[in-house]
């Protein structure tokens, strides 16, 4: 039995009433998490205002720190920091007590999460942190805590109701520890003028790498691309431009001062077939090529490419210069991963044509 037909009939065997139970318990959970991020937002101030202002002017290391499940947020919001334009670290309170503290320095500031405020790890790290003269944004339930006091920000969370049973595990505070992390970062990052390209700089690898890399970092050059003269019959071209690797469904065409004028593709030459035009076989490939045919530079996005493939249903772009000469070849067999759900079944030519 597969693991499909496993989960199918584990699920057969609950009662409805048991499965209205847990779905019920489920949107209960989400729901209250989803009204606490409402009401943080509505409670937002000027507090919230400062911290942005502190991590914005910070020109050293903003250093996340926390214990327990409030220590995992932290590290969460110190990655979305760092992702989005301003340098940060995760310390552990633990660890800074035993030697990690070394690398704090003036000019750093402190972004420390508990919700009671009492975190007796996080205390100790405190008088350490003050004596450098390190700002301290503190994000707690309340301003009247020992974390509060030792702080110059405090961004306040407010009365928190933990779901789940009992109301025991971190729940709530957790999720509006994340939610206003999440505020932090993005205002900070459009403070500093983070730009896309640097994010794309930061996240080489992955989907979300590539959709910010430029059709220059992807399109294929060379050996890898087929390019032919305009003045050639179709069936010389198919038979002398032979490329390297993976093959590709389009043939660049070019006049005698090598500018594009036009390319020819798979397409093309099963509609001379269809039709039984044959005879155009020998003629020059001019004469049935795709005219004017849709290019990009190479200094477009590869987002903006995948758009282009996707709303103008093309399976090739060819990539020109300045000069209108082709520098390249963008195969969406390269950047399909990229294409939205349902198109990434697009076989057509490389012709400007409707949807």
């Amino acid at each position: 039995m597969n693991r499909a037909a496993t989960r199918k009939t584990a699920s057969a065997l609950l009662p409805q009433t048991e499965n209205d139970s847990i779905l019920q318990e489920a949107m209960d959970v989400l729901q209250t998490e989803g009204a606490a991020l409402i009401k943080l937002a509505q409670r937002l101030d000027r507090d919230f205002c400062r911290a942005v202002q502190l991590l914005t002017e910070c020109r050293g290391t903003v250093i996340l720190t926390g214990i327990g499940k409030a220590g995992l947020i932290a590290q969460k919001i110190a990655a979305t920091l760092s992702s989005t334009g301003t340098r940060s670290l995760f310390l552990h309170p633990v660890e800074a007590v035993h030697g990690d503290l070394g690398f704090m320095r003036q000019g750093d500031t402190l972004l420390a999460l508990s919700n009671s405020g009492e975190t007796e790890e996080l205390l100790r790290l405190l008088p350490f942190v003050n004596s450098l003269d390190i700002p301290i944004i503190a994000i707690t339930a309340r301003k009247e805590s020992s974390l509060a006091f030792a702080a110059e920000v405090v961004v306040t969370l407010g009365q928190q109701t933990e779901v789940g049973p009992h109301g025991l595990a971190p729940s709530t505070s957790t999720t509006s520890m994340l939610g206003l992390g999440d505020a932090l970062a993005l205002v900070t990052a459009r403070r500093r003028g983070f730009k896309p390209e640097q994010f794309a700089t930061w996240h080489p690898g992955g989907s979300l790498g590539l959709k910010f890399k430029t059709v220059r970092d992807l399109m294929r050059v060379g050996s890898r691309v087929r390019i032919a003269s305009e003045e050639q019959s179709v069936r010389v071209v198919l038979a002398t431009s032979h490329i390297d690797g993976r093959r590709t469904g389009a043939i660049i065409l070019i006049d005698t001062q090598g500018f594009l004028t036009g390319i020819f593709t798979d397409s093309d030459l099963a509609r001379l077939l269809e039709t039984r035009h044959e005879s155009q076989l020998d003629a020059p490939i001019k004469n049935v090529m795709t005219h004017n045919p849709v290019t990009v530079t190479g200094d477009l996005l590869i987002s903006d490419a995948v758009e282009l493939l996707s709303t103008r249903k093309l399976s090739e772009l060819p990539v020109i210069d300045a000069q209108q000469r082709p520098i390249g070849m963008l195969d969406i067999t390269d950047v399909i991963s990229l294409l939205p759900a349902g198109n990434q079944s697009v076989t057509v030519d490389g012709s400007a044509k409707a949807a």
